[in-house]
């Protein structure tokens, strides 16, 4: 069993080495019409030097960052989510208080109510006499 590679520092993306193969096409601001230096993106699985911890550690950020791009995602769906619900029942709340307060179909009815008492009391004084 080999012992623990000893923990080294991450890659220096400054180096000349690492500064040739990351150039990019932007300027930097500052710069115009210069090239600017990008960070290399690395495989911490292919990295020959990266020690196992280096490696777990990596992981772990990766996934922080990733939980901390859903949680913003989430809440901005969330938020719109919530407006269109209460919208909604505001909505509702709104029409059903216009369509009550529209109703007269009740008055009509004791209307009718009334007058066929009315027509039955008249028949049954005109059947009496």
């Amino acid at each position: 069993m080999r012992p623990p590679a000893p923990p080294r520092s991450l890659p220096d993306v400054t180096s000349p080495r690492c500064a040739e193969a990351a150039v990019g096409k932007m300027a930097a601001p500052g710069e115009p019409g210069g090239e600017a230096v990008f960070a290399r993106r690395i495989d911490p699985a292919r990295e020959p030097g990266l020690s196992p911890e280096q490696r777990l550690l990596m992981a772990q950020v990766e996934r922080a960052q990733r939980q901390r791009a859903l949680q913003r995602r989430l809440r901005g769906r969330n938020a719109l989510l919530a407006l269109g619900i209460g919208a909604v029942a505001l909505g509702i709340y709104g029409y059903t208080f216009y369509s009550v307060s529209q109703e007269r179909f009740l008055d009509e009815l004791e209307q009718e109510a009334e007058a066929a008492r009315a027509r039955a009391q008249a028949r049954a004084e005109s059947a009496a006499s």
